[in-house]
């Protein structure tokens, strides 16, 4: 489990369709292999750990679904280790488990991004509700349609890879996982429940 607070920006040493090399610091600390590491929000187990840099196999689904697939030697992925008993929760729950691609559109003066969603994803999100954008822990600042606008602050565009995005850039999506929760709830209940997908979003949920 992941809290979507970015700790730090790696930088990819080395990838290919089944394994990825990162240069990092931060996240080596206390890390062992088979520990988990969400690289842009994608859970990955470090299989080798050196002075600089860890190792992490990509299965073919994953490199597949993700935007794992656009990246190469050079660029930076955020980097979040799981989240410890004892610590803090920033964000919000993260699993780690993509549900699908974004496109990102624009970024104003106001540092509000805009992205487009696939419609299976768009039907999860509400106003002031979570997502999480490469691994970002993230509140939707307005929906309209299949396209979210987010409203962040400088620090988190400078110190995520967000700051490196150009208009038609994929980013990982992972919706909040109580949306997909009550989605099931919904579909399983008795018909003649009077709690509805629009009965929730009116109370708050």
């Amino acid at each position: 489990m992941f809290t979507g607070i970015i700790e730090e920006l790696g930088k990819i040493q080395s990838i290919t369709s089944d394994k990825i090399i990162i240069e990092c610091k931060t996240v080596l600390e206390d890390t062992k292999l088979g520990d988990s590491i969400a690289v842009n929000g994608v859970c990955l187990t470090v299989v080798r750990i050196s002075a600089n840099s860890f190792t992490a196999d990509i299965s073919s689904e994953t490199f597949k679904v993700t935007n794992l697939n656009s990246y190469k030697t050079g660029d930076f992925v955020n980097l979040e280790r799981a989240m410890s008993a004892n610590g803090r929760f920033g964000g919000h729950i993260v699993s780690g488990h993509i549900d699908g691609l974004g496109k990102f559109l624009s970024v104003n003066k106001n540092f509000e991004l805009s992205f487009e969603l696939p419609s299976e994803i768009s039907k999860y999100v509400i106003k002031k509700g979570s997502i999480a954008i490469n691994g970002i822990s993230l509140t939707i600042a307005g929906v309209e349609g299949n396209k979210i606008k987010l409203a962040i602050i400088p620090h988190t565009l400078e110190n995520t890879n967000l700051k490196y995005l150009k208009s038609g850039d994929f980013v990982n999506i992972e919706v909040d996982m109580l949306s997909k929760y009550v989605e099931k709830f919904l579909s399983t209940v008795d018909n003649k429940s009077n709690i509805s997908l629009e009965f929730l979003m009116e109370n708050g949920f």
